[in-house]
């Protein structure tokens, strides 16, 4: 995160340090159980099933709860804005009751463990509030009151509320709550370890081989073989299941600051209107509470997310208007995956698939959702029969029916950068346009690069072509990340996976250039024909032989 204005990242990672980190395996593995991914999904299915006795390891491959889960605004709420007057359509009453059933029972499950393993975790109680400004929403909010209503959960139409502005109307749920998520879960594997779990931080799975049993391949060079695996990586990285097909993803901004506490809502509040706003507050020192708000989501990669520092001031500005007093202090972004029917994918990988399990199509609520995705993949890894598996389960039949403009919609803009990507560029950008601190896709000497210039003049360079399934990346400039615009796989400036699909870094391109005649940057991996640039602030440039400048 570019933090030239003075914010912070992540208020949850930075408040709860995470110690040294737990090394990769030295050495080829077998355990009964794999988890793949350390977040909220994969931590919760780890510690049920080593409670249950079963010996588990989790593969993270960054640190644990520093990806999606660290960037959360942990609202743990089974009141998804509208979805039950969309699931009583599409899934009937009973689909939008085991809906509820489900996400409520993730609510007490976490309150039990909280409370079970003394965690500090700021847990508080607090009402859901789905809202809106505009009276000509007001028709919806009823419908989506009754149906949660109709669904069991504590539902009613309110149009009085705490925040400091008015609204038109909104659905309140009581019994939800907010909570740390990071100190939850980092309690959480401290737990998992003394009952025998092993986690395993900085190692990325590569690969897998299903049978008995089943065998991932890491970038350590060492392999696990585990009679069952869960892929719980949030977007999963293998796709033999064809679910990126079903997944949509999705990257929204979050602001936080500091807040007079006597001024600070305490339940939790969300809008679609303004291109969403989620509002929140958690306790903070000093009289105060950090007030967290969320919105302005786009998706990676796409056209125009050379505005996204933009979007982080309408949004700041949002917060400030709205909550007078309010001093921002933090600024983070989090990334999620929307599936093409509204309901997460949970339940084993594929229609053939024995011992393997996937987690994944959260869809903004991936607290509630991982943690009731831990629920059912530990009972179906023994065998249990669950209620409710049928509705999450990723081979449902007729999902693609149901699924219809949402599915074709996004397979339409998939298709889109698929074939665009290959067609030559009307115009593309010189190295001299590129300011400092920004980045573009470049053809250099016949290959399509990500080239970045860093705030010291110097030219970095890496493919500009995704390792998931070769969509072009772009660059988003607030963040100093490439995003592919397909399925939301995101790399560093270097090349190295920031978030996956991707299991494989973006290779560095050579490019010797200099910056007022001084050398810039050289990279290893060179392209077939080297690029020799010289070029001044004022825009003059020569080229060296042969390098198509």
């Amino acid at each position: 995160m570019n933090t030239e204005k003075g914010f912070r990242g992540s208020y949850w990672i930075e408040t709860a340090p995470g110690g040294e980190p737990a090394l990769p395996p030295s050495s080829d593995l077998a355990v009964e159980v794999a988890v793949i991914g350390g977040g909220v999904a994969g931590l919760s299915t780890a510690w049920k099933l080593a409670r249950r006795g079963h010996e588990v390891a989790v593969l993270e491959a960054d640190r644990i709860a520093a990806g999606v889960t660290g960037h959360t605004t942990a609202e743990l709420t089974a009141l998804h804005t509208l979805v039950y007057d969309h699931l009583r359509r599409t899934r009937g009453r009973e689909g939008a009751r085991l809906y509820a059933d489900s996400q409520s029972a993730a609510i007490r499950r976490a309150a039990e463990i909280a409370a079970d393993l003394g965690i500090e975790c700021e847990w508080e109680g607090a009402a859901a509030c789905t809202y809106a400004e505009d009276a000509e929403r007001v028709a919806r909010l009823r419908a989506g009151a009754e149906a949660a209503r109709e669904a069991g959960l504590p539902a009613e139409f309110v149009t009085d509320t705490e925040l400091p502005y008015p609204v038109a109307g909104a659905v309140r749920v009581t019994g939800q709550a907010q909570f740390h998520p990071v100190k939850y879960l980092r309690a959480l594997t401290d737990e998992l370890r003394r009952r025998g779990g092993t986690v395993y931080e900085g190692t990325r799975v590569t690969g897998l081989t299903e049978g008995e049993p089943c065998v991932l391949a890491t970038d350590t060079g060492t392999s696990v073989r585990a009679r069952e695996v869960v892929v719980a990586t949030h977007y999963p990285v293998f796709d033999r299941a064809l679910l990126f097909t079903r997944l949509s993803p999705r990257r929204e901004l979050v602001v936080a600051g500091t807040l007079d506490a006597d001024r600070a809502p305490r339940d939790m509040y969300i809008t679609p209107e303004h291109n969403t706003r989620s509002v929140r507050s958690a306790p903070y020192a000093d009289g105060k509470r950090l007030l967290i708000v969320t919105g302005e989501h786009f998706t990676p990669g796409a056209p125009g997310i050379a505005d996204v520092e933009e979007r982080f001031d309408r949004l700041t500005a949002w917060a400030l208007s709205h909550f007078p007093g309010l001093t921002p202090t933090h600024r983070w972004a989090t990334q999620d995956n929307d599936s093409t029917d509204s309901v997460p994918l949970v339940g084993p990988l594929h229609p053939g698939s024995h011992h393997t399990y996937v987690a994944t199509g959260f869809g903004g609520w991936g607290v509630s959702g991982g943690i009731m995705a831990g629920l059912l993949i530990a009972d179906l890894v023994e065998g249990r029969e669950v209620g409710w598996a049928g509705l999450y389960d990723p081979r449902r039949l007729g999902s693609v029916v149901r699924e219809g403009v949402s599915f074709l919609k996004h397979q339409a803009h998939v298709a889109k950068h698929f074939v665009g990507d290959r067609l030559p560029p009307v115009a593309a950008p010189a190295p001299e346009d590129l300011a400092l601190g920004d980045g573009a896709v470049l053809r250099v000497g016949g290959h399509r690069c990500a080239v970045h210039r860093d705030d010291s003049g110097q030219l970095h360079a890496v493919s500009a072509r995704c390792t998931h399934l070769g969509c072009l990346v772009a660059f988003n400039r607030a963040e100093q990340a490439w995003e592919c615009p397909c399925h939301g796989s995101r790399f560093a400036l270097d090349g190295r996976i920031l978030q996956g699909p991707a299991v494989r870094p973006l290779k560095r391109r050579e490019v010797r250039a200099a910056w007022n005649g001084q050398p810039c940057s050289t990279w290893t991996e060179p392209l077939s024909t080297p690029i020799i640039c010289t070029w001044s602030p004022g825009g003059r440039r020569s080229a060296g032989p042969g390098t198509g400048c």
